[in-house]
């Protein structure tokens, strides 16, 4: 299908804005009228500036508060619309956005509007345009897309369109299946935005909220099936209002925009394909390589220099990770515990060293070990992320790689059986038959980064695109100096999590931490364990720094959970946090201090299932680690 974004979508001038939109890949773009009224030049230039970039205007939008209204208003509309007309023709578009009034004294009569309407349809056939009728989600008497077809269909003019807008039909709960039973010469257009789930008035929701395809709450695959069972052909065109994105780099939302597209139309062609749909009917879909089914941690790369290695390896050790192996051609230092490893790079004029000159101390790179590297990484790439490629020694393992949005690395791992393991063919290893002796940790839980604000939609939507991770909801945590919002995502089988932590407030702890990286970087890494209160004890013993809890906090714990005086007690004394859920699956979980103001560790025992994260502690974690940065 053709693709194509309105130009309120992202930040920047018109001419900006077009660039950046063709650059993305988009073949088409809908006009915004602020755009054009702020642009020093003619509609006329606008149009020639998107034919030299090989970018069709697909629309102009909007024009409001057209029907319902009295005869002498109705005569002002049309001698408006027919200049809007004009303004078409210079910009070399044949389509216009009509919305539902939305004013106090519109006159709530379906057979007036039709009447009204079938003018319109009448001055935009003398026109050679057509105009497309949408509902506002919050229109003083149209709301929905079923009323707006109602009054187009009544009409039954070639030049009377639907417009169907994602966002006005599933902020109202309504369910998009009757949309397969229009005509699909009768939709005009459709329009594409997702949002997360918020309870607030849908007109602010609309316009400060909607987020791209991927990065919200909507179910827009079957939204989008239902178009393409109607038998639409049209564009599908995203239409975001969202503060951030209008203050975000405009390359980058633009190529993000592109590529939620992309995904919208993976996930429609998978849902249409389940429910049998003939081929003909998801053959203009974009079809990527599969998803990797299995998803796990091979091994978080840190960039080091030799202070940094010998700061970060003695907090390894305490942990009792021991040194498994070398690099056979870099100063890089792999180290293990149970199935979590850690590699430490301080290779002089690598890609670690360039991200320490930047970061410090940080996690440049994460491996991750699919059932097919290759097909993992051209997924990645066609959508559209950068490939990445460095130095390898003879005998050595090529790894395809991406760059993150933070220009960190993800790296793609399978392992064959027929062939050396990634460690036995880049490292010598300490203990060829592996570790002599098994310590408290099984393995990485989950990892959670710190991210700018404005980036955490991108981030959001590589896990999505690239690694086809699952996205949970929202949280908000408070912290002693503001809000911090959470996002968690993890691999279709569980078994790689990532968190996703941002704040717009100065002063908190994900503020500070972005400071000290000059950037986005880790905030922690929880291991797993089957015994907490046997591990704690032992890392403390040998000098772990755990962070101390309040003894308030237990007192609440006991008034809220029927725990006994014993467990209690040995939460207490270990500095270890609760949580429940409500199937009665239990989380314990301790952190370590911050190693450098940057990151810290945490232990967790998962017990019946419990499948979150603790975010019921979150803000207990915030304050005791801002009472010690004091």
């Amino acid at each position: 299908m053709q693709r194509s974004i309105a130009t309120v979508s992202i930040s920047g001038t018109l001419v900006e804005k077009l660039s950046a939109i063709r650059a993305a890949g988009f073949e088409g773009v809908e006009i915004f009228e602020n755009d054009l009224l702020y642009f020093d030049g003619s509609p006329a230039d606008v149009r020639r500036i998107a034919d030299d970039l090989g970018l069709k205007i697909m629309l102009f939008q909007p024009f409001r508060d057209f029907d319902g209204v009295s005869p002498e208003r109705l005569a002002r509309n049309l001698d408006r619309a027919k200049r809007k007309f004009d303004v078409m023709h210079e910009l070399g578009t044949d389509r216009i956005l009509v919305c539902s009034n939305v004013s106090p004294d519109t006159l709530c009569d379906d057979s007036l509007m039709i009447d009204q309407l079938g003018a319109l349809a009448r001055a935009a056939a003398a026109a050679g345009v057509i105009a497309g009728y949408e509902a506002l989600a919050w229109g003083k008497h149209v709301k929905t897309y079923r009323h707006a077809w109602k009054l187009v269909d009544a009409v039954n003019h070639p030049s009377l369109g639907l417009v169907l807008d994602s966002f006005h039909t599933l902020s109202l709960n309504d369910t998009p299946e009757a949309i397969a039973d229009i005509p699909g010469e009768r939709i005009a257009f459709v329009q594409i935005a997702d949002a997360p789930k918020l309870a607030m008035d849908v007109l602010e929701w609309s316009r400060h909220y909607r987020c791209f395809p991927g990065q919200g709450d909507f179910d827009l695959a079957n939204f989008t099936a239902q178009v393409v069972k109607a038998g639409y052909k049209g564009p599908l065109s995203l239409e975001i209002f969202n503060d951030g994105f209008r203050a975000a780099p405009t390359t980058i939302t633009a190529a993000d925009g592109h590529r939620s597209l992309l995904f919208l139309e993976e996930q429609t062609r998978a849902l249409l394909e389940q429910q049998s749909q003939p081929q003909k009917t998801t053959s203009e879909l974009y079809r990527s390589p599969a998803a990797p089914a299995h998803v796990g941690y091979q091994f978080l790369e840190f960039a080091v220099d030799h202070t940094t290695r010998a700061q970060l390896a003695d907090w390894l050790g305490k942990l009792r990770f021991r040194q498994a192996g070398q690099h056979r051609s870099k100063d890089v230092t792999l180290y293990q515990h149970g199935a979590a490893s850690i590699v430490l790079n301080a290779e002089p004029d690598s890609f670690a060293n360039a991200f320490f000159q930047q970061h410090g101390l940080s996690l440049c790179a994460s491996a991750f070990r699919v059932d097919d590297a290759s097909q993992a990484f051209e997924r990645a790439a066609g959508f559209g992320y950068a490939p990445f490629s460095g130095q390898v020694g003879p005998n050595e393992r090529v790894l395809p790689a991406v760059q993150a949005p933070d220009g960190s690395l993800n790296y793609f791992v399978d392992e064959r059986p027929d062939q050396p393991t990634l460690f036995e063919a880049d490292f010598v290893l300490t203990d060829v038959n592996g570790p002599t002796e098994v310590g408290p940790l099984e393995r990485i839980d989950h990892v959670c980064l710190s991210v700018p604000a404005n980036a955490l939609d991108t981030w959001v939507l590589f896990l999505r695109t690239a690694l086809g991770f699952l996205a949970e909801p929202g949280v908000l945590v408070p912290d002693p100096y503001g809000l911090v919002r959470s996002r968690a995502l993890r691999s279709p089988d569980g078994s790689v999590r990532i968190a996703l932590n941002a704040s717009v407030d100065r002063h908190t702890a994900v503020a500070e931490a972005l400071h000290t990286y000059h950037g986005s970087g880790l905030n922690h890494v929880a291991f797993r364990t089957s015994d907490i209160f046997s591990a704690i004890p032992e890392f403390v013993a040998d000098g772990v720094p755990i962070l101390r809890i309040p003894r308030n906090y237990y007192d609440d714990l006991a008034a809220r959970y029927a725990l006994s005086d014993t467990l209690l007690e040995a939460m207490r004394a270990n500095h270890i946090l609760y949580d429940r859920d409500e199937r009665g699956g239990e989380f314990f979980h301790a952190y370590t201090e911050q190693l450098d103001q940057r990151f810290f560790l945490e232990i967790v025992e998962r017990r019946g299932g419990y499948d979150g994260y603790g975010a019921a502690n979150a803000a207990v974690r915030l304050a005791a680690q801002a009472q010690r940065r004091k």
